[in-house]
């Protein structure tokens, strides 16, 4: 997908009606009033514009059969639309400021559950009480799906969205921000200069697409980076078909660890290999590929197939 095919958004909007709340000027009145400055490395750059938000809740589809978990609860302006339309709310906020305003904002609400704390455990997981609070709340409310819709901090995105593709929670849909450029990287197409291995993990599990381009004057602070808001669907069929889908990831790593080397050196240099690079190509063969090809110009079901004789 290219820029000229997405919808970009002007920051000239209206407000909504229904939610007078973080307007640039309402935002940083709130801050300042609580001595509260926005932290870069965490990503917190916050969406002013109400209509986007809006958009974000919309495109969504949420009913009260949906049970949300948003990571970044911010000022708790998009969890209040989430809480409005959802049948339950996880939030997530490490920042323990901004934890208090959505305490504030949406805690006494029983169907909304607040977290202050890092949405990762470390890279590879996800904090094990997000997991075992979106149980008790599924099972209290009697959700009978689960979507993520989040205005995703900058420095968690690309793992928050990878683990959770990856573990066994039915995520129905995701609908975040995200930085143009990880934007890019979810969509690419084999042989593009963004493919590697978070296009072949995200699109082996999940259908992917970009529906916005966001300016950076739709955000407070503004960022130096153009953002998008994506939708992904999950799939169980897609799942099923991957197979081991934690082997899958271990092995995308490992043979993207050496990019610039071609297949057969990249498989050659991969953790515990003993084969040697005529036994490497013989085995490429069987798949019609050849050894000086690329990792990054094969299809999704060619890296598939090469998980099963070298993963």
């Amino acid at each position: 997908m290219t820029p000229s095919s997405v919808r970009d958004c002007s920051p000239e909007m209206t407000d909504s009606e229904s939610f007078p709340r973080q307007t640039l000027s309402y935002l940083r009145n709130l801050l300042e009033e609580r001595g509260i400055k926005p932290k870069n490395k965490l990503g917190q750059n916050f969406l002013v514009d109400l209509n986007l938000l809006d958009f974000i809740a919309r495109e969504a589809e949420l009913t009260r059969e949906d049970l949300v978990l948003e990571v970044g609860s911010g000022s708790g302006t998009l969890t209040t639309r989430l809480a409005e339309q959802a049948g339950a709310v996880v939030s997530v906020e490490v920042d323990s400021a901004f934890a208090q305003l959505t305490k504030e904002v949406v805690g006494h609400q029983p169907h909304v559950a607040l977290l202050q704390h890092d949405v990762l455990k470390n890279k590879n997981e996800l904090h094990p009480d997000i997991f075992e609070t979106l149980r008790a709340m599924q099972e209290k409310h009697g959700c009978a799906r689960v979507k993520l819709v989040a205005n995703l901090p900058y420095a968690v995105a690309t793992p928050v969205i990878s683990n959770l593709l990856l573990s066994e929670l039915p995520i129905e849909r995701m609908v975040v921000t995200v930085q143009w450029e990880i934007a890019e990287r979810l969509v690419a197409s084999p042989g593009t200069r963004d493919y590697g291995a978070l296009a072949v993990l995200v699109q082996s599990l999940a259908f992917v697409e970009i529906l916005r381009r966001l300016p950076p004057a739709v955000f407070w602070p503004r960022p130096q980076v153009v953002s998008a808001i994506v939708r992904l669907f999950p799939r169980t069929a897609k799942r099923a078909h991957v197979g081991d889908v934690l082997r899958f990831r271990h092995f995308l790593r490992d043979l993207y660890t050496h990019r610039r080397k071609n297949l057969r050196g990249a498989l050659v240099g991969l953790p515990g290999n003993q084969r040697s690079k005529a036994e490497i190509d013989t085995l490429l063969e069987t798949l019609g590929i050849e050894g000086s090809s690329r990792a990054e110009t094969l299809d999704l079901e060619q890296h598939l197939q090469l998980c099963g004789l070298f993963g």
